[in-house]
């Protein structure tokens, strides 16, 4: 599952580095962001093979982000785990219309983002 590019976008750093470095060492290329804004800017750069975003960051939500991913041809179909505090669920429907692939709630532990990762992108190759 090596050598895939994982963009991780939080505003609480802590969360980033924790992430960054459980995806690191497994293998991953990671790209950060710590805003909505930024992690878009990255995405129609980078063109990760997928996407850990928070809910809840300043410039551009999580859902923010998903909505304006969907757009754009080229990364319409880059999937897309959201990261969600306790009282800030998202609906299944809107969940099923933005194709969001997994929700987490925080805390969360990285070993189980690692899997839920690797469980989506293995999914996301079948198709």
């Amino acid at each position: 599952m090596g050598n895939k590019k994982i963009l991780v976008a939080d505003d609480e750093v802590h969360i980033v580095q924790v992430v960054a470095m459980k995806f690191r060492n497994n293998g991953f290329d990671v790209i950060t962001a710590d805003n909505g804004d930024d992690a878009y800017t990255l995405c129609c750069e980078e063109k990760p093979d997928i996407i850990i975003t928070d809910y809840q960051m300043p410039g551009m939500t999580g859902i923010e982000l998903i909505e304006k991913l969907r757009l754009v041809p080229e990364l319409a179909d880059i999937p897309v785990i959201i990261l969600t505090a306790r009282g800030f669920a998202i609906e299944d429907d809107q969940k099923e219309k933005l194709r969001v692939a997994e929700c987490l709630s925080k805390p969360f532990s990285p070993k189980e983002l690692l899997a839920h990762v690797e469980n989506v992108l293995a999914n996301s190759a079948v198709k």
